[in-house]
């Protein structure tokens, strides 16, 4: 694994939009949630695990919606406690001065496990019986710990970040019920391309019999899936790709 955070964990761009999900609090914990508008599965929730700017980035609300609008009630906890990296770490002249080993001190595992434990405790005293989730870069790693203690029934992974290749993909496919789909991309210090075919030797050729799928987007940097720049046609092909592919794994196994 490389460092915690790389440079591409606080780059991109910023989409426009105009959120339409609402701020909630689900077992204490601030959470940004969107539901469908028509007839939806309220036993079931997208968990959505974000990267390191949080519900302040819009762009991570605007991906909640989408969710939302493909059938599916999701919430995304802040499990930064108001401390996600400010958006403006985003511009160039910003990103190299950020103190991501800093900020990261605050924020490793016991700091998130706590939070996304309530918040599921909360989801299912609400009748929730079924749980996807979807974690970008720093949201990988809460994914992978849903998934091994078998609380979630689903896992989706985009470029994922702070994983330990090949242990993490290991104790997956012993541990694990849940399906495992992963958004890869070409240039990714945190999961880069010999990680993803160790994930396929791990999980696939029928290794993992939940189900494993993998895609691979050219011309993608770590990041693409939420802060990628849409005007680059091969990274807009990537995010909306990888969205696609995110949505009909779940419509296949949740």
């Amino acid at each position: 694994m490389s460092e915690p955070l790389c440079i591409d964990c606080i780059s991109g761009v910023r989409h426009e939009g105009v959120p339409e999900g609402k701020i909630e609090q689900i077992g204490g914990v601030e959470s940004y949630v969107a539901t469908p508008t028509g007839e939806y599965a309220k036993e079931k929730v997208v968990l959505f695990l974000p990267d390191v700017f949080g519900l302040a980035l819009i762009n991570n609300r605007l991906l909640v919606d989408d969710i939302a609008r493909n059938g599916f009630w999701c919430v995304m906890p802040d499990y930064f406690e108001g401390d996600s990296i400010p958006e403006d770490a985003m511009n160039p002249e910003n990103r190299d001065k950020f103190d991501r080993v800093g900020w990261f001190s605050r924020h490793g595992d016991n700091a998130w496990k706590p939070i996304v434990d309530k918040v599921v405790a909360a989801l299912k005293e609400q009748g929730v019986t079924r749980f996807g989730t979807t974690g970008y870069c720093y949201g990988a790693p809460a994914a992978f710990y849903l998934a091994w203690s078998n609380t979630s029934h689903v896992t989706v992974v985009s470029h994922p970040s702070r994983l330990q290749v090949p242990g993490d993909l290991e104790k997956y496919r012993a541990e694990s019920k849940a399906p495992l789909l992963i958004n890869g991309c070409e240039v990714d210090s945190q999961f880069p391309p010999e990680s993803q075919k160790i994930a396929d030797e791990v999980f696939g050729d029928g290794k993992f019999v939940p189900g494993y799928e993998r895609t691979y987007w050219d011309g993608c940097t770590h990041g693409f899936a939420v802060r990628g720049d849409m005007s680059n046609p091969k990274v807009k092909a990537g995010k909306e790709g990888s969205f696609e592919a995110t949505i009909k794994f779940y419509k296949k196994h949740l």
